[in-house]
């Protein structure tokens, strides 16, 4: 898996690339406490290369979503390939995220 970060405006956009699974989810946990750490409100992940993600990859996001919360913050997703989509709508985590098409969608939302 390989991560990009990069600041558009005030969202931290987190370009994840390759398989989130129990060898490598931790990287991903790794960056999103960081920016949750330096007090990052509005955070991006964009999945649009995300091949595969296993049940440690949707925890991952779970508790990114509730340090989001708890901070007042928010944590949206975007670009989930078709396969990834369908884990996430039959997991029942489409309801819990805002879930977005494209990147510019995400970067345009209002509070």
């Amino acid at each position: 898996m390989n991560i990009k970060k990069e600041k558009i405006s005030d969202f931290s956009v987190i370009h994840v690339d390759g398989r989130i699974d129990t060898i490598n989810s931790t990287t991903l946990e790794t960056e999103l406490d960081q920016l949750h750490n330096r007090g990052e409100m509005k955070i991006i992940i964009d999945c649009g290369d995300v091949k595969y993600i296993s049940s440690s990859g949707l925890r991952i996001f779970l508790n990114a979503q509730k340090k989001s919360i708890n901070s007042r913050g928010e944590l949206s997703l975007c670009n989930l390939p078709l396969p990834i989509r369908e884990i996430f709508d039959i997991s029942g985590f489409s309801s819990i995220f805002k879930i977005f098409n494209t990147l510019e969608e995400a970067l345009d939302q209002k509070k």
